[in-house]
C-alpha cells in the first residue's frame, strides 16, 4: 500500500506540474521577448512556482511576501489527489474502512515530500518559496483529498452510501457534525449575500475598471476565472464582517460593522464591492445577526434527533457545535488572508483567532440556549406521552373489567347418571333428560376399552 502510495502522489504531482508547465511554456512562447527570461530553466522554475502557489505556500520575494492566493486554486491538485486515492483503494483491495486512514498517510507522506523538493527546485535569488508551509500544506491537503477518495472507493466497493457510512459514526459525534456544518452553512450563505449586494452596490465602479484594464477577449475570460477562484476569498471575508471582528486590506485599514477605512485599492473588478469610507452601510448591520441564526440552527440540528435525558447537560452540547464552528472558520480564515507585499498591502484579511473566537462565542452562546429549549421540549413531551399511555392503559383496564350485575338465585342440581349416557338431572322421573332439556338414548353398556379402534 505504501509504494502504490508513492506512485499515487508522484503520479497527482506530475500531471499537476505538467499541466501547469504547458501552460508556462505557451505564454513564453507567445508572450513579448521582454516578459519572460531567455533561459529555458527559468520557465520550468516559474512553472514549480506556479505548482507551489497551487498549494498556497508562500513566495519571499524582494519586495515582500506574497501569500494571498485563490482558495479556488486548492479544486486541480485536490481532485488529483482525489483521484489518486481512489485508484490506490481499488488497486490494493482495503479489507476494512479504517483503512482508509492508511491510505490516506501512504499518499500524503509522499506528496509532502514531493512539495518539499519541489520547493527547494524553486528557489533562486529573487524568489524563495516556504519549505514549512509546502511540507504542511500539501501533506494536509493530501490527507484530505486522498482519505477521501479512498473512502469513496470502499464504499463503492460495498455499496455503501454516503448516509450508510454517517450510521457507522457515534450518534452523539454524527449529531454535532450535522449541528456545525447546519451553522456554517448559515453563515456561507450570510457571507455570499454580503459579497453580492457589494457588488450590485458598486457594479458601475466594477464596469469602469474592467474597462480601465481593457483586457480583451482572452484577458477577459482569463480575468473572470481569477475573479471565480477568489470568490471563496470573497465569501470568508464577508463571513467575518458578520462575525464583527471584520477585515483589513492594507495596514492601517478596517472593514468592519464599526466602520471603514480603505486606502488605494488594486485594480480588480470585483474589490468594487467594498464598501466606501466612513460609517458601515446601515442595511449591512442585518448581517451581525446571522451569527446567533446559525447558532440557533446549529444548537436545533444537534439535539434534535439525539436529546439527552438530563436537561441541564443540553446546553454543552450546543456550546460545544459553537466551539467546532469558530474552529472551522478559523482555519478558512487563514486560508483565505495573505500578504500582497512588503509596503502597505502587507496585511490583508480577517484576523483568524479573533474570527475563531468570536464566532465560537456567538454561534456556541444561541446554540446553546437553542439546544436547551429544544431538549426541554421533547423532555416535556415525552413525559406527556408516558402519563396519556398510563392514563390509556388504566382507562382500558376499567372499560375490559366486568361490570356487576343484580343478583338473582341460582339453583345448582345436583348431577348424576351414567357416564356414556350424558349427563342427567338426579332425583328425575326420566333419566334420558339432561340438564337442559335434551333427551339422550341412555347407552346400554360401556364400550369395550381394550378396542384399539374405539380408543
Amino acid at each position: 500500500m505504501y509504494a502504490s502510495g508513492g506512485i499515487g502522489a508522484a503520479s497527482a504531482a506530475s500531471i499537476g506540474l505538467a499541466t501547469l508547465t504547458t501552460l508556462t511554456l505557451a505564454g513564453w512562447i507567445a508572450a513579448p521577448p521582454a516578459t519572460f527570461s531567455d533561459d529555458i530553466v527559468d520557465v520550468f522554475r516559474m512553472a514549480v512556482r506556479m505548482w507551489l502557489v497551487g498549494h498556497h505556500v508562500e513566495l519571499a520575494t524582494s519586495h515582500g511576501r506574497l501569500g494571498l492566493f485563490p482558495i479556488g486554486l486548492l479544486v486541480l491538485p485536490g481532485l488529483l489527489l482525489y483521484h489518486s486515492g481512489r485508484r490506490l483503494a481499488r488497486v490494493c483491495v482495503l479489507p476494512r474502512l479504517r483503512h482508509a486512514f492508511q491510505a490516506a498517510l501512504a499518499l500524503a507522506g509522499p506528496y509532502a515530500a514531493i512539495a518539499g523538493t519541489l520547493a527547494l527546485a524553486g528557489r533562486d535569488d529573487t524568489v524563495q518559496p516556504s519549505m514549512s508551509q509546502a511540507l504542511v500544506t500539501a501533506f494536509l491537503l493530501a490527507f484530505t483529498a486522498g482519505g477521501l477518495g479512498a473512502l469513496r472507493q470502499l464504499l463503492k466497493d460495498r455499496r455503501i452510501p454516503w448516509r450508510g457510512l454517517l450510521r457507522l459514526m457515534p450518534l452523539r459525534l454524527r449529531v454535532l457534525l450535522a449541528g456545525l456544518f447546519s451553522a456554517s452553512a448559515v453563515l456561507v450563505l450570510t457571507g455570499a449575500l454580503l459579497f453580492l449586494a457589494g457588488l450590485i452596490a458598486g457594479l458601475g465602479d466594477a464596469v469602469a475598471t474592467t474597462r480601465q484594464l481593457a483586457p480583451g477577449a482572452v484577458g477577459g475570460v482569463l480575468l473572470l476565472v481569477i475573479q471565480l477562484l477568489y470568490l471563496p476569498n470573497a465569501i470568508v471575508f464577508g463571513v467575518s464582517y458578520a462575525v464583527g471582528t471584520g477585515f483589513a486590506f492594507g495596514a492601517d485599514t478596517v472593514v468592519a460593522p464599526t466602520g471603514v477605512a480603505l486606502g488605494p485599492l488594486p485594480e480588480l473588478p470585483m474589490l468594487a464591492a467594498l464598501p466606501d469610507n466612513g460609517p458601515a452601510p446601515v442595511l449591512s448591520l442585518a448581517a451581525l445577526a446571522a451569527p446567533f441564526l446559525a447558532g440557533a440552527v446549529g444548537g436545533w440540528r444537534t439535539l434534535r434527533d439525539a436529546p439527552v435525558p438530563v436537561n441541564e447537560a443540553a446546553p454543552l452540547w450546543g456550546f460545544a457545535c459553537g466551539v467546532g464552528t469558530g474552529a472551522l472558520w478559523a482555519g478558512l480564515a487563514a486560508l483565505a488572508g495573505g500578504p500582497l507585499g512588503a509596503n502597505r498591502l502587507a496585511e490583508v484579511g480577517p484576523s483568524p483567532w479573533q474570527v475563531g473566537v468570536v464566532a465560537a462565542l456567538e454561534v456556541g452562546v444561541s446554540a446553546a440556549v437553542a439546544a436547551w429549549v429544544v431538549n426541554w421540549r421533547h423532555l416535556r413531551d415525552a413525559a406527556a406521552g408516558d402519563g396519556a399511555g398510563r392514563e390509556g392503559v388504566r382507562q382500558r383496564r376499567d372499560d375490559e373489567a366486568p361490570r356487576p350485575g343484580p343478583r338473582r338465585p341460582v339453583r345448582r342440581p345436583r348431577l348424576s347418571g351414567s357416564r356414556w349416557g350424558g349427563l342427567r338431572r338426579g332425583g328425575g322421573e326420566d333419566d334420558s333428560e339432561d340438564l337442559y332439556g335434551v333427551t339422550y338414548e341412555a347407552d346400554a353398556d360401556p364400550p369395550d376399552r381394550s378396542d384399539p379402534a374405539r380408543d
